[in-house]
């Protein structure tokens, strides 16, 4: 909504927004909304400026303007951070524009954003006058008398006139304060002196800064009397703020609690919830305590608290009222007064819409609405340093402690999205739509551009030149996910065959044919959307054009009308002009000593036994194409001929390693079903072949070598299993040493960790991707392995590690099983390129993953599972315009598991924008915290860790000082203002900084770092996500007669309760941590014995059951093992049990035992940060 256009009053809530002709402005998810002409993906050119083309989320006034995803979360101390306050109480104004006396909504602070920009709050329409900063505060004295709804009064009618709305908003008013002067600058205590000066401290309901509204006297043993000095106005609260109903003089309730009457000048807001043990809770604002405060308690529909209280210190509060313990509110009607700021502070905080990374939760209370309580927010603004520290008495500063409840928490963001977009399809129409979070579980209709499943970016509105990426320090990426599976709910990428001409590509730029290609002249010729080159269309392909300029085919042709599809590739696009063979599986077992003795060589031969008939497949073949092949190895290697024709399997052994050849060309790679007999039979002899070794000593190199010259001799591609257990220290190319030095830990030489030891296996990776040869590695380690140089082969052949450490058949068998069934089974295209081309602007510079490159362009991947991302990071060499906004088209060439060579072509288009505000309210954190990551981890191989820490921590504070320079209202520094969309940046990062690459505690290993380091170069935004905030959920709330989960908790120890059983994975473990105090009867019913002594916690399943709780946790269990890549080791944890300081290790916000600082003292630290690049 422009800043000058007249304010529309809006339809109360639940109705439709009149829409924009000509746009589809898909509500939730997408669907249409009434009264709006729907076009199928109206012209790409893009949304009215500043507008997400979505209507109003369900219950929004719309005359409220939209919530914006821009919007700030602010911590402020200049706008006196006040719980208990609605809206910032702005002394008279110090900083920023001055304050018009009129007290109109407009202020010069608007004028940084265009016209259209998406603002909170509402337009400008009637001026409110307003009393000047020192006049007193008296009821019935406001200059304009205002209506106000009955504090208790249910639902009232929706507003009709501006005047009205802004009561509405403002329904809790300030009674009787009385300020006798002017506060001082920069802390604004009293009545506001300004209405709202600009959009970013004037969100819609919940859009933005976070304010609190409504809470109680401060817990017993708290001094009053503490300035606010830093956080006002929210630390950002990403959990509903309390809604109930108001009262109106609730100041007094302080003394019948058993308080100190408070000094005259100043009562202290109460922190809402009663101190931790042992931590006495900071006041958190000075000045009367405001009608509208709810007492302090804990509301029973908390969801992410444990389940009681903290014990108060001092005389136990009255009685509960509504769900809130404490003094019950007077009930005397509110009296009137000034209107408060709207801040969005009413009830539960609002997330944002379908475009806007948080999310939107209902009707928003106002205050004449008495809503179910939310949970009590608690922020202290204190511990954040700031100037004004020095002046408080000595012993007043060892109280500080931010409330962990007022900080923006991932849970609310996580839960938020899913009520808001979980429902509906994500309709992939719109250029530059966010999608829903990676959390929520959403539907995709492509209808032309890619799913989020296949590629998902760190924003979606980037900047029009390369200056204002460089002022934001964004980074502009896409982490790519080729051959993503796709839910059975929604198909697989259609397959098109253009014969022998193969695909429509653009003459110059070679983009492939896609619905943003621009026919002209009747059809005959097309213009390139990448590079705007002409070209001619072939005279088979040609089709005449619809009054749009739209081909009449345009639905019928997935190219033209979809995001992803396939192409069957040509002749031309096959090594060697000839058409490729099937590739093949090479399964090479480690029969040393140690893989003997650990029963490990039995089991892989009995599991493979029954896995072969379940290699891959296309769709509707009978059985799989894929040729296998055996050799065994420790420091020779053992060939196997298993030609169907034998009668027992013969075995050739290469002792030469130095020199590696393949003994036998004919009966080596068979067709399971037709040698079945002969490689059952060998399967059975392995284990006994070597049951008697003495031979300790590996190689490894050769190994790889000898596969890759099999399968050269063969002419096909294909991927070998290696399963190996120890360090190749045999006499052979790649034999390593042990290197392995704890010392080198913070030190310069640290990076030399990660390095490979010798060159020797980057050159033997290069030579199996020209083979297409992928290497998927299973180790199985008791000691030093050197992770790091043997991962070099898989890494960059596209192939995976799998790593057991001190492997037992017993505890380890089903996790290794499922991971290699899982990775025999899964889609995986060979041999494959993979090319990224970008409209004239910006192009692509940088890629993380498990690849190699030979060429500055070409992603080479000798295997691509369905698994592996590419990460690619973009950089402009040209200005963009944000009429055509940006394209990208991911192109992968590979040879299917039948041996067909296909082209996987992805397309997405994104919006541009000139107004950073855009940029900020298009970004998703997820992918961003992805992106920073592969970035760090990659930074480890040739840089200290500090210095790679240092440089994720001030990139991360750059991008929220630019935010808060170029979009946020002016307000003083000791306001910690986050985007709405990046609020949860400061506690992902945070848990990146804190893992064990980049922050080992002792008990980490070297190869843990390296095996990590390569992981999460090729995961997917849903697995880093899990992996560095863990999901952690309350086993005794789940509902036993539903399939829906409990809402997660937040990863802290405070939140855990004796009494409670929780379940925590992060994709690589799952962790049952069983509480001191648990029911005897849930002990029963999940592990089948009677007291929490008895409970085994060296079990790695849970036993089977037959009793509801038993049966829906197994289920749970198995459903977030589904939803991994890798099977996850279950672990029992016991509290106070050995095992419980690893699971802490995995509870995020929480200071860890290595040295990583908790979620609160980071963000204090980000504050900091910030701070000092503003000034």
């Amino acid at each position: 909504m422009s800043v000058n256009q007249q304010a529309h009053t809006g339809p109360p809530f639940g109705q439709p927004q009149t829409g924009y002709p000509g746009y589809s402005q898909p509500g939730y998810g997408g669907q249409q909304i009434p009264g709006i002409p729907s076009s199928q993906y109206g012209a790409y050119n893009g949304p009215m400026s500043g507008y997400q083309q979505t209507g109003p989320p369900q219950g929004y006034f719309p005359s409220l303007g939209f919530p914006s995803k821009g919007s700030p979360v602010s911590l402020d101390s200049e706008a006196s951070f006040a719980p208990n306050l609605i809206g910032s109480l702005r002394a008279a104004t110090t900083s920023g524009a001055p304050a018009s006396t009129s007290g109109a909504l407009v202020s010069p602070a608007y004028s940084q954003f265009g016209q259209g920009d998406v603002r909170n709050g509402i337009p400008p329409t009637v001026p409110l006058p307003r009393p000047s900063a020192a006049q007193q505060f008296i009821p019935g004295t406001a200059s304009t008398p205002i209506t106000q709804p009955a504090p208790f009064q249910q639902y009232g009618p929706p507003p009709t006139s501006t005047q009205q709305l802004t009561n509405h908003m403002a329904g809790m008013q300030i009674s009787g304060i009385s300020t006798s002067a002017p506060p001082p600058a920069g802390l604004g205590y009293g009545p506001p002196t300004s209405v709202p000066s600009s959009s970013r401290s004037f969100p819609a309901t919940g859009s933005g800064q976070y304010v609190y509204s409504n809470q109680g006297p401060p817990p017993p043993n708290m001094p009053h009397g503490l300035p606010p000095t830093c956080l006002s106005q929210g630390l950002p609260m990403a959990q509903p703020a309390i809604s109930g109903p108001p009262s109106s003089a609730l100041h007094h309730s302080s003394q019948s609690s058993g308080f100190a009457p408070p000094p005259t000048s100043a009562t202290v807001g109460a922190s809402s919830y009663p101190p931790a043990a042992g931590v006495s809770r900071p006041s958190t604002m000075q000045g009367a305590s405001l009608p509208g405060q709810a007492a302090p308690g804990l509301p029973a529909s908390q969801p992410n608290h444990v389940t009681s209280p903290p014990p108060m210190a001092g005389p136990p509060p009255g009685p509960p009222i509504a769900g809130f313990q404490g003094p019950p509110p007077p009930t005397h009607p509110s009296q009137p007064g000034y209107p408060l700021q709207q801040n969005g502070s009413f009830g539960q905080n609002r997330g944002t819409q379908p475009n806007y990374g948080a999310a939107y939760s209902g009707p928003a209370n106002y205050a004449s609405q008495p809503g179910p309580p939310p949970p009590p927010k608690r922020l202290d603004p204190d511990s954040i340093p700031s100037p004004q520290l020095n002046e408080l008495p000595p012993q007043q500063k060892p109280r500080h402690r931010i409330d962990p409840d007022a900080i923006p928490s991932p849970i609310q963001v996580i839960e938020d999205d899913r009520n808001n977009r979980g429902s509906e399809p994500f309709v992939t129409g719109v250029r530059g739509q966010v999608p829903p979070l990676v959390t929520t579980n959403f539907l995709v209709k492509d209808q032309g551009n890619a799913s989020p499943r296949f590629i998902r970016c760190t924003s979606y509105n980037i900047p029009c030149t390369s200056d204002m990426t460089k002022q934001s320090q964004v980074p502009l990426a896409a982490v790519i996910k080729p051959l993503a599976t796709l839910p059975t709910e929604e198909a697989p990428p259609y397959l098109v065959d253009h014969g022998e001409t193969g695909p429509i590509r653009c003459n110059r730029c070679k983009a492939y044919m896609c619905p943003f290609m621009q026919f002209i002249e009747g059809g005959r010729r097309f213009q390139c959307c990448f590079c705007s080159c002409v070209t001619e269309v072939p005279s088979h392909y040609f089709q005449h054009l619809d009054h749009t300029g739209r081909r009449v085919d345009y639905y019928d042709r997935p190219e033209l009308s979809l995001g992803s599809y396939e192409f069957l590739a040509t002749v031309d696009y096959c090594k060697n002009n000839k058409f490729p063979n099937p590739p093949a599986f090479i399964f090479m077992i480690d029969v040393s000593y140690n893989a003997i003795r650990s029963g490990l060589v039995r089991l892989i031969c009995e599991e493979l036994k029954t896995l072969l008939d379940y290699l891959p497949r296309e769709g509707n073949m009978e059985e799989s194409a894929i040729r296998v092949g055996f050799v065994t190895y420790n420091k020779v290697l053992h060939f196997y001929n298993v030609k169907s024709s034998l009668a027992q399997p013969q075995m050739m052994v290469v002792s030469d390693v130095a020199d590696m050849f393949v003994p036998l060309l004919d009966g080596f790679l068979v067709n399971v079903n037709e040698s079945r007999a002969v490689f059952t039979s060998l399967l059975d002899q392995i284990p006994e072949m070597f049951a008697d070794t003495r031979e300790t000593e590996t190689v490894f190199a050769p190994v790889i070598q000898a596969g890759m010259e099999a399968l050269k001799a063969a002419e096909c591609a294909g991927k070998l299993f290696i399963f190996h257990t120890s360090l190749p220290i045999a006499e052979a190319p790649g034999k390593l040493k042990n290197r392995d030095d704890k010392k080198l830990i913070n030190t310069d030489k640290e990076k030399t960790l990660f390095q490979p030891q010798t060159g020797f296996y980057s050159n033997l990776a290069k030579e199996c991707v020209a083979q297409g040869c992928c290497v998927d590695l299973f180790l199985f380690p008791n000691q030093y392995l050197d992770v790091a140089t043997l991962g070099v082969v898989p890494y960059q052949t596209g192939g995976s590690i799998y790593k057991y450490a001190y492997f037992q058949v017993e505890t380890d068998q089903e996790r290794f099983l499922n991971d290699l069934r899982r990775d025999v089974q899964k889609v995986v295209g060979f041999d494959a390129v993979m090319r990224v081309r970008t409209s004239t602007g910006i192009r692509a510079t940088d890629f993380f993953g498990a690849f190699y490159m030979s060429n500055t362009t070409d992603v080479e991947l000798a295997g691509l599972d369905s698994d592996k991302t590419i990460t690619v990071e973009f950089k402009h060499d040209d200005k963009l315009s944000e009429d055509s906004g940006a394209l990208l088209q991911c192109a992968v060439l590979y040879t299917s598991c039948a041996g067909q060579r296909r082209l996987r072509i992805h397309n997405l288009s994104l919006n541009c924008c000139t107004q950073l505000a855009d940029l900020y309210r298009n970004c998703e954190t997820d992918t961003l915290i992805n992106f920073l990551a592969k970035f760090a981890y990659r930074g480890v191989l040739n840089n200290p860790v500090k210095t790679v820490r240092d440089t994720l921590i001030n990139q991360c504070a750059q991008i929220l000082a630019c935010y808060r320079k170029n979009c946020a209202s002016p307000s003083s520094a000791g306001q910690l203002i986050l985007p709405e969309c990046m609020k949860l940046l400061p506690v992902y990062l945070n848990c990146v900084l804190k893992s064990d690459v980049l922050q080992p505690g002792s008990e980490v290993t070297t190869d843990d770092r390296s095996y990590i380091r390569q992981l999460v170069s090729s995961m997917d935004v849903a697995d880093t996500n899990v992996f560095f905030y863990p999901r952690l959920l309350p086993l005794t709330k789940v509902d036993l007669n539903s399939d829906s989960l409990p809402i997660a908790i937040r990863n802290s120890e405070e939140r855990l309760s004796k009494g409670d059983i929780y379940l925590l994975e992060n994709g690589l473990n799952i962790f049952l941590w069983i509480g001191v105090n648990v029911q005897q009867g849930l002990i029963q019913n999940l592990f089948g014995v009677s007291s929490f002594s008895q409970i085994n916690s060296t079990m790695c399943t849970l036993p089977v059951l037959d009793n509801p709780f038993s049966k829906r946790v197994r289920s749970i269990i198995d459903m977030f093992q589904s939803q991994r890549s890798r099977y996850m080791k279950l672990m029992i944890v016991k509290q106070e049990d050995k095992l419980d300081m690893l699971f802490k290790h995995f509870l995020m916000e929480d200071k860890s035992m290595n040295g990583g600082a908790s979620y609160v003292d980071f963000l204090c630290h980000m504050h900091k940060e910030i701070r000092q690049l503003l000034s």
